[in-house]
């Protein structure tokens, strides 16, 4: 690397620790810090939205499956792209009724109970852990191919400058950093695949410098693409912090559009980072897989370019990683402490004070994900591995409650004890064997569980607490 390369990519660095601590300045209460005061226009929705999910599974995690099994792994990132479209159709616009709620935990108590919000705050306090800590493993690596740093020095370093913004700024600071990403982002990963393209000799080279085995598909790889697909459109379903951007928007017209920009774009950006993956496999294929993308950007850009490009996959990885800590810290404060303290008729904290705390638990979650992070080496693995906290639990009841079917809270707690049960003794038995990920049989027995429950269940004389709700 030239000199000038090293100093785009610590400028940026400065610049964007330095962005999140100017906007810290205006946050005034936990409506800023959890939805930034409800004041943001479809662009910032769809820009925030999209630097979310681009996260390091998507971009090095994709690039790593592509360089070792080829083209097919994109259409099952499609699962997420489908997954992001029905959400701006189907679920965006039932949103109204919990305009003034700051988290899903808050959401999932107003329909089955102050009990079942708790739960929900600690699901996604894991799963949100689990996200940021794939994020932060991909920095360290990606610090470490480029800066010739040890992996672990390269995680906190990254992790140390997210965590300061996301502590201090809460979701006002992610929006604005998160916007300054997408800009970066979006420009300089195109330019490293047409600077790929240009380095093999042209489109045709790639196919003739690749395994054709990248290009076919048997049934091994069939069954494993349905499976990823699946894991991939249920997995990060109505989390914590994709939640939270549909509670952002200044009108829910402006969170429908920008999150469904954000769905469309995916689909063009997981077909660019996978080929990148298989320029990768054509210039050397016999490096780390989980390296693929630096090494790309190492190989074929040029000087400064380069620099800019290393600063994009910072911001990659950044920008999911801000706003799952965000959505963690939420969910702690305000779906558990605040709770429990009202149960027990205790004044833990103040309204005052819950931006402190809540501060004090982005950096606890902050420190989570770095435990959670290091010795991973597949970023992608890490995110499929979060999922287990979060979809057998929390993900059919929430979909059921926003569309207004009404069931008793004993619905909940079944469905989602037999969810998780069943996810862990798949996970230990035999999904090695079959490739299947158990948050996907979790989600079926919590499915069949829910409906069995509401179904065989009176319910005209349960008062159960839910709200009123229409589609708007």
């Amino acid at each position: 690397m030239q000199t000038v390369d090293y100093i785009i990519f610590w400028s940026y660095l400065v610049v964007i620790l330095g962005t999140g601590l100017w906007v810290s300045r205006s946050v005034k209460d936990l409506k800023d810090y959890a939805i930034g005061g409800k004041s943001y226009s479809a662009f910032f929705v769809f820009a925030t939205l999209s630097s979310s999910f681009i996260g390091g599974g998507f971009t090095t995690g994709l690039a790593e499956k592509t360089y070792t099994l080829g083209l097919f792994y994109v259409v099952a990132l499609w699962g997420f792209s489908l997954k992001e479209i029905l959400v701006a159709k189907y679920i965006a616009p039932r949103m109204q009724p919990f305009s003034s709620m700051y988290s899903v935990g808050e959401i999932m108590g107003s329909i089955y109970g102050e009990k079942v919000r708790i739960i929900t705050g600690i699901a996604g306090a894991l799963v949100c852990a689990g996200i940021a800590g794939a994020q932060f493993s991909a920095f360290g690596y990606i610090v470490h191919i480029f800066m010739d740093i040890p992996p672990v020095t390269g995680l906190l370093i990254g992790a140390f400058i997210v965590v300061c913004y996301s502590t201090l700024g809460g979701m006002k600071a992610v929006v604005t950093n998160d916007t300054i990403h997408f800009c970066v982002l979006i420009i300089a990963l195109p330019l490293v695949l047409i600077f790929g393209i240009y380095q093999i000799g042209g489109v045709n080279a790639l196919f003739t410098h690749t395994p054709v085995t990248a290009f076919t598909w048997s049934m091994g790889s069939v069954l494993t693409l349905s499976a990823a697909a699946l894991s991939l459109f249920f997995g990060e379903t109505l989390v914590p912090p994709y939640m939270q951007r549909l509670l952002i928007g200044k009108t829910i017209q402006e969170t429908i559009r920008g999150t469904l920009w954000s769905g469309l774009l995916s689909i063009p950006f997981f077909l660019l980072i996978g080929i990148i993956g298989l320029i990768a496999f054509s210039i050397s294929p016999d490096i780390a897989p989980n390296l693929a993308l630096p090494y790309v950007i190492q190989t074929v850009m040029p000087a400064g370019l380069k620099g800019f490009a290393i600063a994009g996959m910072m911001a990659v990885i950044m920008s999911s990683a801000d706003s799952f800590l965000n959505a963690a810290s939420v969910s702690i404060v305000h779906d558990v402490l605040k709770p429990l303290q009202n149960a027990r008729k205790r004044t833990f904290f103040t309204q005052e004070s819950e931006i402190q705390w809540t501060r004090i638990a982005t950096l606890c979650v902050g420190i989570a994900g770095i435990i959670f992070s290091i010795g991973q080496t597949s970023a992608l693995d890490v995110l499929l591995m979060a999922y287990n906290f979060w979809t057998p639990v929390v993900l059919v009841p929430l979909i059921a409650g926003i569309f207004g079917y009404k069931a008793p809270a004993q619905a909940f707690w079944l469905g989602s004890a037999l969810g998780i049960l069943s996810t862990l003794l798949w996970n230990v038995y035999i999904a090695s064997n079959l490739h299947i990920e158990g948050s996907l049989i979790g989600i079926v027995m919590n499915c069949i569980t829910f409906v069995w429950v509401s179904k065989n269940r009176d319910t005209s004389n349960i008062e159960v607490n839910c709200i009123d709700r229409k589609a708007a």
